[in-house]
């Protein structure tokens, strides 16, 4: 089906979006989508310290348990 469309159709669905939604509401969802994929890429990268800190300083004698309480329960049941 996609196969049929050629350039000028793309053209026509990109006019009948901007004119649906316009060009801000376009101009600020593409900012949205490129805030989202920036803080993405800064999650990847960076890892939470907080997590960092406590691998750190924990050991295998301090291990905590850390399944959900839900699941627990209806492990031992």
């Amino acid at each position: 089906m996609l196969n049929n469309i050629g350039p000028a159709g793309l053209i026509l669905i990109a006019v009948v979006v901007l004119v649906l939604f316009g060009r801000g509401k376009i101009a600020g969802l593409m900012g949205e989508v490129g805030k989202g994929i920036t803080a993405f890429k800064d999650g990847v990268k960076s890892p939470d310290p907080e997590i960092e800190d406590a691998s750190a300083t924990a050991d295998a004698s301090t291990a905590r348990d850390v399944t959900p309480e839900e699941r627990a329960e209806r492990d031992n049941a």
